[in-house]
């Protein structure tokens, strides 16, 4: 269980986390409506580097606008959001690599199943930068349960409530004595992992799912293709059969919390020859060195936390 924290951010001050609560009768615990974003913070010498903090924001506003939560952008301007962000890495006094995730809450009571008009709560917290998957070879398994599509829910927006579609998932792989799961979508293409983009590389070129395959457009989805065009590595974004992974000569999972991550082996079926291959290795070092500001070409990706 990752390290927590002592000091959060929840409802307009900071106080001890365990202090930090939501009534049993709010949205957000009876629906699951709330929202989120998790990136990480990277303790170097210049001071504490929170990465893409601005697309963080806007991610977690255009979730809270996909899903109708229209009372917290009116009140939380970026420059508001980075200042809190700033006082909540302070107060914890921070010597190591952290996870910040920052979620807002509708908190309004028994309002029935609504979004619109209702009280919300920002919280912020912070763990430990524990990777979510294994980074020396993941086992992967394809889920027996699909992708939630994104006419039922929306993919683009981190709703808290949809999670549970990955937990199912991804317990099913654990139960199975995977490390995670490869979700498909309806139409049967790959989607992503539980909670993690995929790539893969076949014939030299990388290739991930489009943003058609009801997944996530991550943030470290799109910092990838960015590497890969300033490497001019050849890439694709289109649909993905389930079979052209067992072909791929390499796979990797991409998230804050799974980093860069190689996969060693999908359905009892290795990949390439189950080490990591050039591409991700190449990958996985840009974006180490981007994260911990050694990259000079990246470091507008960094905000200063002051």
């Amino acid at each position: 269980m990752a390290k927590l924290y002592d000091q959060a951010y929840f409802k307009d001050k900071i106080i001890p986390i365990t202090d930090a609560k939501l009534s049993i009768a709010s949205s957000a615990v009876l629906y699951g409506l709330s929202v989120y974003t998790v990136f990480p913070v990277s303790i170097i010498k210049a001071g504490a580097m929170a990465f893409r903090l601005p697309d963080h924001y806007r991610r977690l506003v255009n979730s809270a606008r996909i899903i109708g939560i229209d009372t917290f952008e009116p009140n939380w301007t970026y420059e508001k959001f980075l200042k809190i962000v700033e006082e909540v890495v302070k107060a914890n006094n921070l010597t190591e690599n952290v996870f910040v995730r920052a979620t807002i809450h509708v908190d309004e009571l028994v309002p029935g199943t609504r979004s619109r008009g209702l009280s919300t709560a920002l919280s912020i917290f912070i763990y430990e930068a524990t990777p979510i998957v294994p980074q020396d070879g993941m086992r992967l398994k394809t889920s027996v349960w699909r992708r939630i599509p994104d006419y039922a829910i929306p993919s683009r927006a981190k709703v808290n409530g949809a999670y549970v579609n990955s937990v199912l998932a991804k317990q099913d792989a654990l139960d199975s004595g995977y490390d995670d799961c490869i979700f498909l979508d309806t139409h049967g293409h790959v989607c992503e992992l539980s909670a993690a983009n995929i790539f893969i590389v076949s014939r030299g070129v990388l290739i991930t799912p489009d943003t058609s395959s009801d997944l996530l457009e991550g943030i470290n989805r799109q910092t990838i293709l960015e590497f890969a065009h300033d490497l001019n590595i050849p890439f694709q974004t289109r649909t993905i059969d389930l079979t052209e992974l067992y072909t791929a000569e390499e796979i990797f999972a991409c998230g804050t919390s799974s980093f860069i991550s190689h996969v060693k082996e999908v359905d009892a079926r290795i990949i390439g020859d189950g080490k990591i291959g050039p591409i991700t290795k190449t990958l996985r070092e840009k974006h180490e060195k981007t994260l911990n500001g050694t990259s000079t070409t990246y470091q507008n990706h960094l905000t200063l936390l002051s």
